[in-house]
């Protein structure tokens, strides 16, 4: 009886046999960490670190989108009459409250933006509405009342930026009064919150101010 292998038989056994040796090989050279072995998990992409990844667009409504596109001109007005104190002031008390305004509403106006560009909304350019009489944003001076301010000088002009300066802050607190009752997202609540606080003691601070003159 023949009992040697086909040449074909022969050839698939050797092929068997070199596959269980390099299974062998594997294994042999495993440390006990799968990772090694098995294959690598997909790729995810990592989004960037942008305003949009941190400001859920799903998360506000169209009054804080008034809120912001709001705000963002009427800090910014508060800031340029800010502005004009340091060569047009008689008072440092009045200075120094000018500074505070100043630093506390810049950085507003940056949170405030981002917010915006997450949502994919306009983001107001300069101090829209001060070509109007202000009736549309609450007590935002119109561009005359800017320009009497620009040339009041010494107490007068003291006396002037504090009184307007209170009718702006008013403005502002109605303004976050009603993103506090209609606005949904968070962050912007709470903006709104600050500002209530902080500028209903301006306020106050104003108005003692003015009492002492």
């Amino acid at each position: 009886m023949n009992t040697t292998c086909p040449l074909p038989r022969r050839a698939a056994l050797a092929t068997a046999a070199a596959a269980l040796a390099a299974f062998a090989l594997t294994a042999c050279g495993d440390d006990g960490n799968s990772s090694a072995t098995s294959a690598p998990p997909p790729a995810t992409a990592t989004a960037p670190v942008t305003a949009s990844a941190t400001v859920p667009a799903g998360e506000h409504n169209q009054a804080d989108v008034t809120f912001a596109q709001g705000m963002i001109p009427h800090h910014r007005q508060a800031i340029l009459m800010s502005e004009m104190v340091q060569t047009h002031a008689a008072s440092n008390e009045v200075k120094a409250l000018a500074e505070k305004i100043k630093k506390a509403q810049a950085p507003e106006i940056a949170t405030m933006t981002a917010w915006l560009k997450a949502w994919g909304e306009k983001v107001p350019t300069g101090m829209d509405g001060m070509d109007h009489d202000g009736s549309g944003m609450p007590g935002m001076m119109d561009n005359h009342q800017m320009d009497q301010l620009r040339g009041a000088s010494g107490t007068a002009f003291d006396t002037m930026f504090l009184t307007r300066m209170i009718e702006h802050h008013e403005g502002a607190v109605e303004m976050a009064k009603t993103e506090k009752a209609e606005g949904v997202y968070g962050p912007a609540k709470a903006l709104a919150d600050d500002i209530i606080t902080a500028q209903t003691a301006e306020i106050a601070q104003m108005k003692a101010m003015l009492r002492k003159d």
